[in-house]
């Protein structure tokens, strides 16, 4: 076979379901044959709205949430065998920077990534470059791991980094802007840090309710009630320690910092679109209440492995904000789904035995083997307005 199926975005043609040529590799490259991805919150932006990182003209695969196994070794690649499975950080750094010395690949101002920079892991195998490699971005899965459950380690990553960032401790009151799958991410990493309460804040009921499933104590749905005045009332009129903002609303810093105790402290988890207009922006509660604001893009080397770790023990079930599991032959309608704005987090698989619920989930499990090529899709999709995705990457 020399041909795979794949999710080809161009800035000309929005995204196409095509067949291309399965990637040479060079003496010290991988090529990975990918068991499964998800979509990404950054993979609909790029789609919508293109990337900051992407020169004019530039297509590429999409795709930086994947694991797989190595189905070509290169000549010179002595660390990996045939046959392992794993899983790969997507940033990739020059390796001789400040923040690549301390490990930081996501903080190179030089950074490429999978599925961002050059081609993904939405497609039937993916070239793993030397750099990923040599920056520790390859990780081994262990044998018991779920490949759907682990596609979701780069996510976790990130979500592991915000909760970093919103320094979130024992007893905490914490509330998160947005209940996508990665505020819902945010919640879990909460509530596993101790926070006493754990506040969705959304415009949906359903994910609302899928908020309450996966640990956040209370729920606002914002169109119908005041954020501000919910929380002066259900605090004594205090306040919240520290507040996640996974929804790209610029207008919501504002609300964020008037809401939060002092000392406390908000995270800029989600980026704003390049079309989003600037807001004002009263910086006195910054300095009255000493409150502490950071942002959040990306995740290292070091993140992915903690966050594979807590997957494989099963601390994070990250399975539970799966709500679509589609066969690799159903790449467009997975798309489709992931526009739609309906489900939640959409993921990708190449044996059938992993799929449900959506359009090809409903298959029966059979043969693992990817079926006639004559019936995948390869016309684009149309790409519905929306800004509720998250876009952290």
């Amino acid at each position: 076979m020399s041909q795979m199926l794949a999710a080809q975005y161009s800035q000309a043609e929005s995204v196409q379901f095509r067949e291309m040529p399965i990637p040479e590799i060079g003496p010290d490259e991988l090529l990975l044959r990918v068991e499964a991805a998800s979509i990404c919150g950054t993979d609909l932006k790029i789609v919508r709205h293109g990337h900051r990182k992407l020169e004019a003209g530039q297509s590429l695969i999409l795709g930086h949430e994947f694991v797989g196994t190595i189905d070509r070794v290169g000549a010179a690649v002595n660390e990996w065998a045939l046959g392992s499975r794993v899983g790969v950080a997507p940033n990739v750094g020059c390796g001789g920077c400040a923040m690549c010395v301390r490990g930081l690949p996501n903080m190179c101002p030089r950074f490429g990534a999978y599925g961002v920079t050059f081609d993904g892991g939405h497609a039937e195998y993916v070239r793993i470059r030397a750099a990923s490699l040599h920056q520790g971005s390859v990780v081994r899965l262990s044998p018991q791991v779920d490949s759907v459950a682990a596609s979701l380690t780069e996510p976790l990553s990130c979500a592991l980094s915000g909760v970093r960032v919103a320094d979130i401790g024992l007893g905490d009151v914490v509330l998160v802007y947005g209940a996508g799958p990665m505020g819902l991410l945010l919640m879990m990493l909460a509530r596993r840090s101790g926070a006493a309460r754990v506040i969705a804040v959304d415009l949906d009921e359903s994910r609302l309710a899928w908020a309450s499933r996966v640990g956040a104590t209370d729920v606002i749905h914002s169109t119908t009630e005041s954020v501000t005045d919910w929380v002066k009332s259900q605090t004594d009129d205090q306040g919240v320690n520290a507040v996640l903002i996974a929804v790209p609303c610029p207008e919501l810093q504002q609300q964020a910092l008037d809401i939060l105790l002092p000392y406390g402290r908000l995270c800029l988890f989600a980026g704003w679109s390049r079309s989003a207009s600037a807001v004002p922006l009263d910086t006195n509660p910054i300095h009255y209440k000493q409150l502490t604001v950071g942002g959040m893009t990306g995740g290292s080397p070091r993140d992915f492995r903690e966050a594979l770790k807590l997957i494989e023990s099963g601390e994070v079930k990250v399975q539970d904000i799966i709500s679509d599991v589609f066969h690799f032959a159903d790449l467009a309608a997975a798309y489709e789904r992931a526009l739609s704005g309906a489900g939640m987090k959409i993921a990708i698989a190449r044996e059938r035995k992993h799929c449900r619920s959506g359009t090809a989930a409903t298959a029966m499990a059979g043969s693992s083997d990817l079926p006639n090529r004559d019936i995948y899709p390869v016309a684009g999709l149309p790409v519905p307005p929306s800004e509720s995705e998250e876009a952290a990457t």
